[in-house]
């Protein structure tokens, strides 16, 4: 059985609201957890239990995005998904980051601006 991903997008970003989200990658992995497959879907409309329903129907294992209501959360949660949430960044980062074991909720992927300062 492959594991499937699905990462909320804004752009190429996480989207910052799950239930505003009207675009999504799908990200399927082989059995040595490789990506297999990558799909790019756009949404008819945004809407969180359109959505939760999307990811029941296409068996996704885990979520990535941003902010989400608690309702969602504890229902995917109920229904054995992962879920990352209050993830902001980069789309392609929070995935590898997720693949490379090391991505939890609430991270923050973009560079912080104190940090450039320091290397200034």
């Amino acid at each position: 059985m492959s594991k499937k991903i699905l990462v909320t997008l804004y752009r190429n970003e996480v989207a910052p609201r799950f239930d505003l989200a009207s675009e999504v990658l799908l990200v399927s992995l082989d059995a040595e957890g490789r990506e297999a497959k990558r799909q790019e879907l756009v949404l008819a409309h945004s809407s969180a239990d359109d959505l939760c329903d999307l990811i029941l129907d296409r068996e996704v294992s885990v979520v990535i995005t941003g902010g989400m209501e608690e309702e969602h959360y504890h229902y995917l949660r109920w229904k054995r998904l992962t879920v990352l949430d209050g993830v902001a960044g980069l789309a392609e980062d929070a995935l590898t980051r997720h693949l490379a074991g090391e991505l939890e909720s609430g991270a923050i992927l973009f560079p912080r601006p104190e940090a450039e300062a320091d290397h200034a």
